[in-house]
């Protein structure tokens, strides 16, 4: 099946959402299409054009967009000078509400890879009236337990990698919260310090979940490993902004808040997120959900996965965008 040919967006736009923000967004496809927007991952990643071929262009109108700091959204992320306190997991909600009610858009498709699948459940959760289906893969929850599995859990998988990891931080911080240590030598005013943890973090995410050359390459650019790693660790190390009973989980403790919205959940097998269980137990939890695992393929799930996601939006295509859940 594979996914759609390549496109080109018909408008795009940057849309103040506050706080001196402005974020980056784009449309393609059939501008009387069903709606549908992408989430990125990360957080602090971006917006790539190869997410448009997810969908059928003649039946989608396809919004991207790059979320706070991120991308082509300003100001940056990895402008030292820019305010963190408004990045938060709210503040990216209420972006999305703005640009749907800028966009003319009552109800939209949800599709999130990675960080964006988790932004795309707590979306949904709060404001359910506007979502109608998910399609996430790479799925993580934002949890404690998740960030403890890959800051620290995964060191014995990749014991080098970890060390090198833990070197890179004051021995007096290599006991608590690792995130939240790098993140404060991100905030550093030493260009220098900032740097080195910055490298220092995405070799850590190299090394735990191997990915494609493309996604590697873009930690050569300083620019983008520098917001990068800022803003991962910014969410990382303050429970992604979730609030109370994150060390629980609180996108799965309030999965019953999906209930009505249709979801296909796409995971590779050997994903490292696998090991807590936590797609297994989202799905579960939600009826409505559809969990399809694509064997032998880690974060990404590979081709195959391409085609189950291809299979879930042409799927939905055919539904409308119908009323919301009750």
């Amino acid at each position: 099946m594979g996914r759609y040919p390549t496109i080109e967006p018909y408008d795009h736009g940057m849309l103040d959402v506050g706080d001196g923000n402005h974020i980056y967004w784009e449309t393609s496809g059939n501008p009387d299409g069903k709606p549908a927007v992408v989430l990125h991952g990360g957080p602090g990643s971006r917006t790539s054009p190869n997410l448009r071929r997810y969908f059928d262009p003649a039946a989608y109108r396809i919004v991207l967009l790059d979320q706070r700091g991120a991308g082509r959204s300003v100001p940056p992320a990895g402008d030292h000078t820019t305010d963190m306190s408004v990045n938060t997991t709210a503040h990216l909600m209420a972006d999305l509400e703005r640009l749907r009610a800028h966009l003319g858009i009552e109800r939209w498709l949800v599709w999130g890879v990675s960080w964006g699948s988790a932004l795309g459940l707590r979306y949904a959760q709060t404001h359910p009236g506007v979502v109608s289906e998910l399609v996430l893969t790479g799925v993580t929850t934002g949890s404690d337990p998740e960030v403890e599995l890959l800051t620290r859990g995964l060191g014995r998988l990749f014991p080098e990698g970890h060390e090198r990891f833990l070197a890179g931080l004051p021995a007096d911080e290599r006991d608590g919260n690792l995130a939240a240590a790098y993140n404060r030598l991100l905030e550093s005013p030493d260009p220098d310090v900032r740097e080195r943890a910055a490298r220092s973090w995405t070799d850590w995410e190299t090394a735990m979940i191997p990915a494609p050359p493309g996604s590697v390459a873009r930690f050569q650019d300083p620019v983008f490993r520098l917001g990068f790693a800022r803003t991962v660790t910014h969410y990382w190390g303050n429970g992604h902004f979730l609030g109370e009973g994150n060390d629980e989980g609180v996108i799965l403790r309030d999965a019953h808040l999906l209930k009505g919205i249709p979801g296909t959940l796409v995971q590779g097998s050997l994903d490292p997120g696998n090991l807590l269980g936590i797609v297994w137990r989202l799905h579960h939890a939600w009826p409505d959900s559809e969990l399809v695992v694509v064997d032998e393929a880690g974060h990404d799930a590979g081709a195959a996965g391409d085609d189950a996601l291809v299979a879930a939006t042409d799927t939905y295509a055919r539904r409308g965008t119908g009323p919301g859940p009750a």
